[in-house]
């Protein structure tokens, strides 16, 4: 039992199964199915190759380098400054040009301070003090501008004061002007450089159109006129990101400037431009709020005549542009072609799928559909089973009945036909053929000795 049983396992393994189709004569299912075949196909052509172009390996580790140049030139007469011819070198930080560089639009100057003892501003809530106790000497003031004296300075009978500092006097008081000092700087150009680098392709590239014009650069301008000029005027960058140019010169903003890169390498590399985004990244919704606005201080140094040190102190209100590089290059490979190609012939399943729920549950004669497509399949094989075994078990039967000899009186047989048969069946199965195969002549006579 143990030998049959594993043989019936080895020959298991050696069986090959297929699917049995049954055809549905239905005209809806039908159509939903071809419907359904070519709502997918029409995805993968058009989304998956098309759009997507998912036949490329593609590379979005970008190697990228950002070089910045403003220009421009504005004049101011104030009192603090007096008359002052404004340059590159004196309203951009960094002078060196990176992907970050800040434009001054506002200004809050306060001139000659000297390292003494002064007053420190009443704006300051740690300052403050009703006697001397208050301000305990050499301790800072938080966020204040200075180190504590000791003493408690009042403003004629007034019982509170500020406490005495040492620090950079006169300390700043002056409020933010309401109108921008450089408004002119809207008018400034600012010229960006961007070198890519995609390294699994080996490709480069950057965002200054190829040319043998030398005059190109001297006369465009960024627009949708000239897309693929990489200078831009600050005033249309702001506008661009839906903010007024004279507002945010007030209190400062910062402006993002997004460089999206797509190079279908497929094609000639000339083919492959920047697109340029522009956004405002503070809080441009709230004009009154604190996060928004941008504000820095820094502060000029010089010496008398005598050799003391002095400064002047600026708070620079301004725009800080952001220059940020993104992108990704493709190209054809036969990987990701055959990867998705065969996601989309399986894809095909589902429709078939589909229409089987449909035909077997959800329509009239589903009980019908599902007869055929599942209990019919199994009588089937059931009465396949039972004929195979019934034709193993008559052959060897036929084979007995063939070597007894031929009954002459047909009277005597008629009588004794019951008799006939049992002696005729009787030594068939003693002597079985090993081969268990049925011979035509000897079916013949087993009908013959029946009849």
């Amino acid at each position: 039992m143990g030998q049959a049983g594993c043989k019936g396992l080895y020959q298991s393994l050696l069986d090959y199964k297929t699917e049995k189709y049954v055809i549905a004569k239905n005209k809806k299912v039908g159509l939903l199915y071809r419907l359904l075949q070519v709502t997918i196909l029409t995805y993968l052509v058009v989304w998956v190759f098309l759009v997507k172009k998912c036949y490329q390996d593609t590379d979005s580790s970008l190697q990228s380098s950002i070089v910045t140049k403003v220009k421009g030139v504005t004049f101011t007469n104030t009192s603090e400054l007096g008359e002052r011819l404004w340059d590159v070198a004196d309203y951009v930080i960094p002078p060196q040009g990176e992907n970050v560089f800040f434009v001054i639009t506002n200004l809050v100057v306060t001139p000659n301070q000297r390292q003494e003892t002064c007053a420190e501003s009443e704006s300051i809530p740690d300052a403050l003090c009703c006697e001397d106790s208050d301000c305990p000497p050499g301790e800072p003031v938080v966020a204040g501008n200075g180190v504590r004296t000791g003493r408690c300075l009042r403003a004629g009978s007034e019982q509170k004061g500020t406490c005495e500092i040492f620090a950079w006097c006169p300390v700043e008081t002056k409020s933010r002007p309401a109108k921008p000092l450089l408004g002119e700087a809207e008018d400034f150009t600012v010229y960006i450089k961007n070198f890519i680098r995609f390294p699994k392709f080996n490709f480069s590239k950057t965002n200054v159109l190829d040319t043998t014009d030398r005059a190109f650069l001297k006369s465009c301008k960024y627009g949708p006129k000239d897309p693929y000029c990489p200078i831009f005027r600050l005033g249309s960058v702001v506008s661009w990101t839906g903010s007024n140019f004279q507002e945010i010169a007030v209190q400062g903003g910062v402006i993002g400037i997004q460089i999206e890169w797509d190079c279908d390498l497929d094609r000639a590399p000339s083919e492959c431009y920047p697109h340029y985004y522009f956004n405002r990244l503070d809080n441009r919704f709230s004009e009154n709020s604190l996060s928004s606005g941008y504000n820095f201080r820094f502060a000029k140094y010089y010496r008398d005549a005598a050799g003391v040190e002095f400064r002047t102190l600026f708070k620079a209100y301004g725009i800080r542009f952001d220059v940020m590089v993104n992108g990704k290059a493709g190209k054809f490979n036969i990987i990701p072609t055959v990867i998705n190609v065969g996601s989309g012939v399986a894809l095909m399943g589902v429709g078939s799928f589909f229409c089987d729920l449909v035909l077997i549950y959800f329509i009239k004669k589903s009980h019908f559909y599902r007869d055929k497509k599942y209990e019919e399949v199994r009588d089937l094989e059931v009465l396949a089973r039972m004929a195979e075994s019934s034709q193993q078990s008559v052959a060897p039967d036929a084979a007995g009945l063939a070597e007894q000899p031929e009954v002459q009186d047909g009277g005597g047989a008629q009588k004794e036909n019951g008799c006939v048969c049992r002696q005729l069946l009787q030594p068939a199965r003693s002597g079985r053929q090993g081969n268990g195969k049925v011979n035509v002549e000897q079916l013949q006579n087993l009908q013959t000795v029946e009849a």
